[in-house]
């Protein structure tokens, strides 16, 4: 009896070595049960079908675009209205807080609640960053009569890149939201899943924008 619980013991103490090594590394490893893993796997792929039925949304909108593009009435054309200067701010400033994103989540994984506030706190602010510019390049476009009534081209503009800023905005409440739950509920299981999903729309709205400015600021601009 003594020979089998001792023959057992190794084993066990491996296993449990290699747990608190895991732990070591990364805090966040001991977390939740192999039924919690579970549902939140599905959660994120029910999340996944989200954003491909939202990719639909933008590509319809595109398409919408590219359509109308030269349809400018006796409007002002895309050549008369865009600032690439402006666009390349909007561009880094977003593309800055999707590795900025990219922190907060590494930070939260290790365990490092503060740093993960930060991180969160400055893409915020990034995101913001971008949002005041669009808006103050809507704000100039309306005050020399270039609203979305103006051209086929106008509305197509407004509704691509207004449904993007709309985006945004949502991903900034999202954000919002999880840092409160950082403060109220910690870094638990729950916690890390929905930031992985914000995670996931961020960087799909990072990469939305890329499509914008290359198919909609940069030949604006060139025509």
């Amino acid at each position: 009896m003594t020979g089998a619980t001792t023959g057992a013991k190794p084993g066990a103490t491996l296993r449990g070595a290699e747990l608190r090594a895991a732990v070591a590394e990364n805090p966040m490893a001991g977390l939740g049960t192999a039924t919690s893993h579970r549902v939140h796997s599905e959660r994120a792929l029910g999340f996944w079908v989200y954003l491909m039925s939202d990719a639909i949304i933008f590509a319809v909108l595109f398409s919408n675009y590219g359509v109308l593009t030269f349809g400018v009435a006796d409007g002002p054309t895309a050549h008369e209205l865009f600032s690439l200067s402006r666009a390349a701010q909007e561009t880094a400033l977003l593309l800055l807080s999707s590795l900025t994103f990219g922190l907060v989540s590494y930070s939260a994984l290790s365990g490092q609640k503060g740093r993960a506030m930060f991180w969160l706190i400055v893409t915020m602010v990034l995101g913001a960053g971008f949002l005041a510019l669009e808006l103050s390049e809507f704000r100039e476009m309306f005050a020399r009569g270039a609203g979305p009534q103006a051209s086929g081209f106008l509305s197509g503009f407004f509704a691509l890149v207004g449904t993007h800023g709309l985006h945004v905005a949502v991903g900034m409440i999202m954000m919002a939201v999880m840092g409160v739950q950082f403060v109220v509920k910690g870094l638990t299981e729950p916690v890390l899943s929905r930031l992985y999903r914000v995670g996931l729309f961020w960087h799909f709205l990072d990469l939305v924008w890329i499509g914008i400015f290359s198919f909609v600021y940069l030949p604006g601009v060139l025509s």
